[in-house]
Parts: structure tokens; C-alpha cells; sequence
């Protein structure tokens, strides 16, 4: 399916990330439910895809796809990043942790990016190997690189080719761009175009901005947050994100007919004006109370097909959009 002109489209990605992506933030006492629960998350979600046609990108740290610890520190980068604060290294972690056998569910899972990829129209892209964090001080371009590289490695060794990247905890960092591109990276995550979602290292709890975001996610403060075609720059696309689909919270249910309301407000005035919409989460965030996310996220999937049929809206992954925004954007510098 080639992307139509004037008709909107539907985005969602996935940071598939197991404990590597909250390692430096929660305990894995306190988060092994939700770690856990993420694989069964995961079957539930590419059931529901298949049964709704959605193609969806699903960017995953490059250290899921080991078997075991031995296997991991196999393929552990030549340079890996040198943060002011090591905490923040999943290579520190390891050297700092005991995983044993008990705990693989946490930190590998090859045999779900085997049913990811063998599910029609997903597409694998990258969330770096160690889940790197670009703007962090104390790391570097070259560490970057070599983490990268060491991703799309790992991932070619499996079958999967890489064209896109969403970067860990929305760190963009502008000047490895390049980098990315001359890897064979050619579409990328951005974050929506309002001061509240655009952070530096050290702004993820600033306290206003956190509240701020909340508020948006239940009431139109900020815009739809939808946009449309970017341009490339470099033979690298931008596909913004739109929304983060928040999991269900016991102490907010009161508020979930608001938050449904805003996705579906924007989704349609997407539609209508042949925009895009990208929404996006973690399996992690279904990894508890996940019938009732799964509730919430089918009801977006049935808005879907309405505005589908409505006014043609498409479903897209990273790369599909990117790769047809490049093809067209040659046709054009061709007349």
C-alpha cells in the first residue's frame, strides 16, 4: 500500500525495552510485575494488531535479542557510554548485578522479536543496544556510534533490517543525526511540538512540565499535537510523536473517558485533514491491569476504523511512512 496524498495517517510505536529501560528509575522488586507482564502484553497486542490491520514499529533495545548474560557481554560495544552518573549505564548495571537464570524473563526475550517479525506489518527498528541516552553528560558521538552500530548488528544477525530509531527516554540529540544516517538510519521519533515535551537530561522531573503533561493528556491545552508530511532533511525523516499512551491508573479511572475523548478528538482531526497522528507506548505500561488496557486500546483501534472508512485514514509504521515521504520527495527533485 503506497501513501495516499491528502489522506491521514495513523502511526503507533512501541519502546520495547524489558527492565533495561527503567533499571536507573525503579527497583526490580517494585517493577518486576510490569516487567513480567510485558511478555504476555506483547502477544496481546500483535493478536490485536493482526485482527485490526494496524502496521506498527516496534523499537527495541538491541540487548532483548540475548540469550543469557554469557551470550549478552558477547556483543557488548568496543566503546560504551561513560555517564557522570554510571547509574544510568545498563553496561554498569551488569557489572554491578547479579541475573541469574530466574530472572531472563526481565532482561531477554529473542523469542518475542521472532513473533514480532513473523506478524504482518510490524516493523523492527531501534531503541539503540544499551539503551543510550544521548544527551546525558560524560557520553559521546563515538560511544554512540559504537553502540548503535553494535544494534543494528544484532538485529541483522536476526533477520531484521533497520531503518528506524526512536531514542531512549526522547533524548534527540540533533548532532548524531548524522550519525544515524550514515548507519542506514532514515526515520526517527521527534517529540510534539510544544515546550512541555521537549526535554533536556536533567528536565525529565522538572515538576511544572510533569504536571503540564498530565494535564494535556486529559484535556486539548496544547493542540492535537497532529501534523502534517514532514520534509526530510538529509534523507532523514522526523515522525513526531503525538501522544503517550498513559496505562491505566486506579487513582485517575474516574478520568479515563477524558483521556480516551482526547485521542479520539485528535485522531479525527487528524483524519479530516489528512494528518498524522503517532501514538505511542511501552508494553511495560500493560504489564499490570492488562485487560483493561487492552479494553482501552481496542477502543481506540474501533475509532480507527471509523475514521478508516470516514475519510480513508491509513495505518503506517515508522518506515513504510518515511520510505514513501523519500521516494516521493525524488520523484519531485526529478521534474
Amino acid at each position: 500500500m503506497r501513501m495516499q496524498e491528502n489522506v491521514g495517517t495513523f502511526i503507533i510505536s512501541l519502546d520495547f525495552e524489558l527492565y533495561w529501560g527503567v533499571h536507573d528509575v525503579f527497583k526490580r522488586e517494585k517493577y518486576e510485575k510490569n516487567i513480567r507482564g510485558a511478555h504476555d502484553a506483547v502477544l496481546a497486542m500483535l493478536e490485536t494488531f493482526q485482527q485490526y490491520h494496524i502496521h506498527a514499529t516496534w523499537a527495541i533495545v538491541g540487548m532483548i535479542y540475548c540469550t543469557n548474560i554469557m551470550d549478552l557481554k558477547k556483543h557488548i560495544p568496543r566503546h560504551t557510554p561513560t555517564y557522570n552518573n554510571k547509574k544510568l549505564s545498563a553496561n554498569h548495571y551488569v557489572e554491578n548485578n547479579p541475573i541469574t537464570e530466574q530472572d531472563y524473563d526481565l532482561f531477554f526475550a529473542p523469542y518475542l522479536i521472532q513473533r514480532i517479525r513473523a506478524t504482518p506489518n510490524q516493523e523492527i527498528a531501534t531503541h539503540t543496544f544499551s539503551h543510550y541516552y544521548t544527551l546525558e553528560k560524560g557520553q559521546s558521538e563515538e560511544q554512540f556510534s559504537s553502540d548503535l552500530k553494535t544494534a543494528i548488528h544484532i538485529a541483522g544477525k536476526n533477520g531484521n533490517n533497520i531503518s528506524s530509531i526512536v531514542f531512549p527516554r526522547n533524548q534527540v540529540n540533533e548532532k548524531y543525526l548524522q550519525t544515524c544516517g550514515l548507519l542506514g538510519i532514515t526515520a526517527y521519533r521527534g517529540t510534539e511540538n510544544s515546550f512541555i515535551y521537549k526535554l533536556n537530561s536533567n528536565e525529565r522531573k522538572r515538576f511544572i512540565k510533569r504536571v503540564l503533561r498530565l494535564l494535556d493528556c486529559y484535556m486539548n491545552l496544547f493542540g492535537h499535537h497532529t501534523y502534517s508530511l514532514p520534509s526530510p532533511t538529509n534523507n532523514l525523516v522526523n515522525i513526531k510523536s503525538s501522544r503517550f499512551l498513559r496505562p491505566y491508573s486506579k487513582k485517575r479511572s474516574k478520568l479515563e473517558s477524558l483521556r480516551l475523548k482526547r485521542i479520539k478528538n485528535a485522531m479525527t482531526y487528524a483524519a479530516k485533514r489528512g494528518e498524522i497522528y503517532h501514538l505511542w507506548w511501552h508494553p511495560h505500561n500493560f504489564g499490570i491491569n492488562l485487560d483493561l488496557n487492552m479494553v482501552l486500546l481496542q477502543e481506540i483501534l474501533n475509532h480507527f476504523i471509523l475514521l478508516q472508512k470516514t475519510y480513508g485514514f491509513q495505518s503506517r509504521n515508522m518506515g513504510q511512512l518515511a520510505s514513501d515521504i523519500l521516494a516521493n520527495n525524488t520523484s519531485k527533485s526529478n521534474y
